[in-house]
């Protein structure tokens, strides 16, 4: 019934959906309610362990044995830069003594555990059917190792240099990420965010420029976001913000109440929060500090010194020095179950598109 059936096809799912790899949010109960919905699940595998990535697909596979996504991060390591570590400590020294904490002391190592050896065993043993990348590709030889599992490869654009680059690489399928997406941009070949593409103009490029399914990602939360993307050339839309709203989310109470107060229809990029460029609604310290900032260390370690201050603050009810992570599309957003907003989504585009004439009218629509 949909008119592109390439990603359903490919990954042996029903929906054209993917619910985003979303850090920190989700975890097995979201992923498996989507999956169950038809849609594909995906598990976010970039602040977890290896132990943790192990129980995880562990419940995930004893609860559900449709298809999955699971994914990680691939950036390169940095190098400790003492100076510039200095240098924002020195930004943040002000909030530490209006909380009271020790501007001085010991901060926690911020940390994003890109794919290793150790992972790649975990993707061996589990065989998920979608291993997903953001920032680009792993090494070669445990590509290659990934592959050998049957499992599909995608990783995510945000230029079409980016998604000529993944193909030639062997990517399955492309996750066309637009400037509206919430959470890091998965830029890996300029750093130039000025740059940066909307969704509905990047998509048709990158259709126009690769042979592999194109999919939709950034500002996409309703069935009309939906038909959209289809409309420019996309096999499948990836949605994040909209799955914020589920009661599988697992957010703060002040991310919680952000998303459905104004706050939610101001976002902006800032690499405070980690150090690498990431959409969220705007706070404290981005009003303050960023949203942008040069002083703050590469990712993923600008986030060690702001640690104390979010426990401090979150204490309080405050979200003034968390990362308050949203797409563009909060206010489109609905307060549903994370299967019930997948299988809602695709009935309500399938109507849509059946009004088009785009496809078949599914057996009890009306007009």
């Amino acid at each position: 019934m949909w008119p592109d059936r390439r990603i359903v096809d490919l990954f042996g799912i029903d929906l054209p959906i993917i619910q985003a790899p979303m850090a920190g949010p989700v975890f097995a109960d979201m992923v498996v309610a989507v999956a169950e919905a038809g849609g594909l699940g995906s598990l976010p595998c970039a602040t977890m362990g290896a132990e943790q990535v192990r129980s995880e697909l562990g419940t995930i596979r004893g609860r559900t044995n449709r298809p999955i996504n699971v994914n990680f991060f691939c950036h390169a390591v940095p190098s400790v830069d003492a100076e510039r570590e200095a240098n924002w400590r020195r930004q943040l020294r002000p909030y530490y003594v209006e909380f009271g904490l020790d501007p001085d002391g010991p901060v926690p190592v911020s940390n994003r555990t890109p794919f290793d050896e150790q992972l790649c065993t975990l993707v061996e043993e589990f065989r998920p059917e979608v291993v997903s990348f953001h920032f680009g590709l792993p090494d070669r030889h445990l590509l290659d190792r990934v592959r050998a599992t049957g499992a599909k490869i995608l990783s995510s654009a945000t230029t079409v240099d980016e998604a000529r680059w993944l193909e030639d690489r062997g990517c399955d399928a492309i996750i066309a990420q637009g400037f509206e997406a919430g959470g890091h941009r998965g830029n890996f070949l300029t750093e130039d965010i000025a740059t940066q593409v909307g969704t509905f103009a990047l998509v048709p490029q990158v259709v126009d420029a690769v042979k592999v399914p194109v999919i939709a990602a950034g500002g996409i939360a309703d069935a009309r976001g939906i038909v959209a993307a289809f409309a420019l050339g996309a096999s499948a839309v990836q949605i994040g913000t909209a799955y914020l709203f589920t009661p599988q989310a697992r957010i703060s109470k002040p991310h919680h109440e952000a998303l459905r107060s104004p706050m939610a229809e101001r976002t902006v990029l800032t690499n405070v929060f980690t150090g690498r460029p990431a959409r969220g609604m705007i706070n404290r310290v981005m009003r303050e500090v960023g949203p942008m900032s040069e002083k703050a260390p590469a990712f993923p370690l600008a986030g060690g010194a702001l640690a104390p201050l979010r426990a401090a603050s979150e204490k309080a009810g405050s979200g003034d020095f968390m990362s308050l992570w949203s797409g563009q599309a909060a206010s489109l957003c609905r307060e549903v179950s994370a299967g019930e907003l997948t299988r809602k989504l695709a009935s309500e585009a399938l109507a849509r598109l059946a009004a088009l004439g785009e496809v078949d009218r599914p057996a009890g629509l009306s007009r």
